[in-house]
This record gives structure tokens, C-alpha cells and sequence, in this order.
């Protein structure tokens, strides 16, 4: 994959030398709210880079690492579609960066990967997320129940959220 250009941001693919920073974001009590993990968040996110089945983009505002967007496919011709995950830095949150990561990711999964259908699934109670999201074009399908568990040890609520191609803003 070629590095991406957002309005404001690239994505470029993600390598063994951003663990450290991408470490630091996932510690931070923001991200790891959401995106749980043990003591080895360094270990997590080189474990993140490794695997096969998902692709990991590095985001980086004015070559700065601010976060990382994450991305699975489907590519059974019948039920193509492709999935999205991503986490940025609290330290830009409410610049628009997210919106401006999704977007730029959507749009190419859509222009030049061909996709028409994209998912995301943010905690039910992540109103920021959702936002965003919703910016970008997602809508709101419907909440998965009991869908993930939090680091109290209790289920909680997700929201499945898709894009149809003809429906994402140029």
C-alpha cells in the first residue's frame, strides 16, 4: 500500500520503528479505555503489525505519529466488504483528525480497492467516535449486544455502523 493523503494527515504503512510512539497513544487513559490491553502495550501493537488477516496504517499529522488506523476485508465476492478500527493521540482530539483518517481511508477503499460497504463498531457509548464517524458518512445499523468486554470484566454494548460507496461524500 502507498501512503495516503488526508486533508490534514497521511497514513502510510505502519513499521516496527512507530511501536514505541504507537505504545505511548494505547497507554494513554483515553485510548486504552477503548482499546484495552495488558502491561505489554509495545508488545500488543508490534503483535497488531504482525498479524496477516489486518493491515495497519501509521497516522501522522505533519510527520508526527498522532495515532493508528487499522483495516480487515472480507473478500468472499459475496460478501466483500471491508472493516475499520483506529485510535489517535487525546492530545489532537477535536481537530478533526479522526474524521480526516476515516474519510481519507474510506475514500480509498471505495475509489481504488473497489468496495462497496465498509463497517465500524464503536462502543455504544462512545459519542465522539459516533460523531465522528457520522461525518465521514457511516450510519448507524444497529447495537451488538453484550458485544465486548470492559476492563471491569462486564459486557458492554457495541454500534455496528456502515457505508455504502454511493453514499460516502466526495
Amino acid at each position: 500500500m502507498t501512503v495516503l493523503h488526508g486533508d490534514a494527515l497521511d497514513l502510510r504503512p505502519a513499521t516496527t520503528e512507530d511501536v514505541p510512539a504507537l505504545a505511548v497513544i494505547r497507554a494513554t487513559p483515553e485510548v486504552r479505555a477503548r482499546w484495552r490491553g495488558g502491561a505489554d502495550l509495545a508488545g500488543e501493537v508490534a503483535e497488531d503489525l504482525a498479524d496477516p488477516d489486518v493491515v495497519c496504517l501509521t497516522i501522522l499529522h505533519r510527520g508526527t505519529i498522532v495515532g493508528m488506523i487499522q483495516w480487515h476485508s472480507e473478500d468472499e465476492p459475496d460478501y466483500r466488504h471491508a472493516g475499520i478500527d483506529l485510535f489517535v493521540d487525546p492530545a489532537v482530539h477535536g481537530r478533526g483528525l479522526g474524521t480526516d483518517a476515516v474519510r481519507t481511508l474510506a475514500r480509498h477503499f471505495v475509489h481504488d480497492r473497489g468496495f462497496h460497504r465498509l463497517v465500524i463498531d464503536p462502543a455504544a457509548d462512545n459519542a465522539p467516535a459516533i460523531r465522528c464517524y457520522t461525518k465521514v458518512g457511516f450510519r448507524p445499523v444497529g447495537i451488538m449486544r453484550q458485544y465486548e468486554r470492559g476492563p471491569d470484566g462486564t459486557w458492554h454494548d457495541g454500534l455496528l455502523m456502515d457505508l455504502l460507496a454511493d453514499e460516502l461524500p466526495d
